[in-house]
């Protein structure tokens, strides 16, 4: 089955409405836990804050222990394995992987991924002798299969709201991509559409270790299934019609360019200012959903130098936002592109607890730092002048009230 099937086939005003990836994630997997009484979720003590909580009602917590009356619903054959050990956590997990070869998932708050980061490079190298090994081979010669080991990366440092700075790192990303190993998925679905077709992906793999990054707020929705079906299947990427103004056919000015949830908004919005300031500029957006070892898609689906060039042009500027570290992504686009074409934004190590739009500025991540860009290109002083005037305002904001303006 595909949980694609859900999810509309027409998005008739891209970014009007807004839905949870974590909560469509989180039906999903109740959904398939139901399909499949072997899939077990294993979790800190955050399945509810994460907003997957809807697989609570398929299956009780795993519990081998007296119940208090306080306790949630447990039992002995529950299939949710909740305990505050990430490394615990994941060796389960894989021991029910390779020894029963069933589904698992993994999530965690992003900050905490990367305490697992050594188990994960064991468990790729042990995959990568399987590959080789003969002994693992069938009579055609074709490896032993496995499930993916899938993690699920909720709670990222974008909206660590009340927590703050210590849980703001998206280490593990860097840690995964910069590994030669052509068997990790970096997936970065712009919305709950692109979080089905993430979904259905991470079912689907065999002998990868799939990374899968969303946010639990409620953002902006603007793919319909058959183009999130299509970025997965065709290198990783694609056009946002609605968000260009410059046909396929042209040379851009500016291509902008984002990989995660959130800063693929800021970007989109980024381009509306553009439009409205300055029409005259031939901008292209392209998003990202995917990437893996010096590339833009999947492991075995990349993005071709061919189609990169019809995406991003052959000489403009390419400005780039991301969710995690900016040269990681740099570094990537750098395998396709002229480096001094390239104006990566990414996380800085810059943040506090602070308001969503300020966590972004901190971070010359939001859409007027990403405006911010041309209209110094374009020797705009007044446009220099008014974007960073409305950065100041929002900061002035923030810092007295505790909220956004309404920018």
């Amino acid at each position: 089955m595909s949980y694609l099937d859900e999810m509309p086939d027409f998005v008739e005003n891209p970014g009007a409405e807004q839905f949870s990836s974590a909560k469509a994630i989180g039906h999903f997997l109740a959904s398939e836990m139901k399909r499949d009484p072997h899939l077990y979720l294993f979790s800190p003590d955050e399945t509810t804050s994460n907003k997957l909580d809807e697989t609570y009602g398929v299956s009780k917590r795993l519990w081998d222990l007296p119940e208090e009356i306080w306790d949630l619903p447990e039992a002995k054959n529950g299939r949710i394995v909740e305990l505050l050990s990430e490394n615990t956590l994941f060796a389960m997990m894989v021991g029910h992987v390779l020894g029963s070869k069933e589904q698992a998932f993994m999530t965690s708050y992003e900050s905490f991924f990367q305490i697992i980061s050594s188990q994960i490079v064991q468990h790729l190298k042990f995959l990568k002798q399987v590959e080789e090994a003969e002994w693992r081979k069938d009579e055609n010669g074709n490896p032993e299969l496995f499930p993916a080991i899938n993690l699920l990366s909720t709670s990222t440092c974008w909206r660590q709201d009340h927590n703050g700075f210590s849980h703001q790192s998206p280490a593990l990303i860097s840690t995964l991509l910069s590994i030669p190993n052509p068997r990790v998925n970096c997936l970065f679905p712009i919305d709950d559409v692109a979080s089905a077709a993430a979904f259905d992906f991470m079912l689907e793999s065999r002998n990868v270790v799939n990374l899968a990054t969303f946010n639990k707020t409620d953002e902006p929705r603007f793919i319909d299934k058959n183009h999130a079906l299509f970025q997965l299947q065709n290198g990783g990427a694609s056009v946002f019609s609605f968000a260009s103004n410059c046909p396929m056919e042209e040379e851009p000015d500016y291509v902008f360019t984002a990989a995660g949830d959130i800063v693929s908004r800021e970007a989109i919005n980024a381009v509306k200012i553009l439009n409205e300031d300055l029409p005259e500029i031939k901008i292209r957006f392209v998003n990202i959903a995917a990437l893996s070892y010096n590339a833009i898609g999947t492991t075995k689906n990349r993005l071709s130098n061919e189609l990169f060039d019809q995406y991003f042009g052959k000489h403009c500027a390419i400005i780039a936002n991301f969710h995690g570290y900016p040269e990681t992504l740099k570094n990537i686009l750098k395998n396709y592109a002229d480096p001094i074409r390239i104006r990566a934004h990414g996380f800085m190590e810059q943040g506090s607890t602070t308001t969503p739009f300020e966590m972004l500025s901190l971070n010359q991540t939001s859409r007027f730092d990403l405006a911010l860009e041309v209209a110094r290109d374009q020797n705009r002083e007044d446009l220099v002048a008014k974007y960073e005037g409305l950065l100041k305002l929002n900061h002035e904001h923030a810092l007295e009230l505790g909220m956004d303006l309404l920018l």
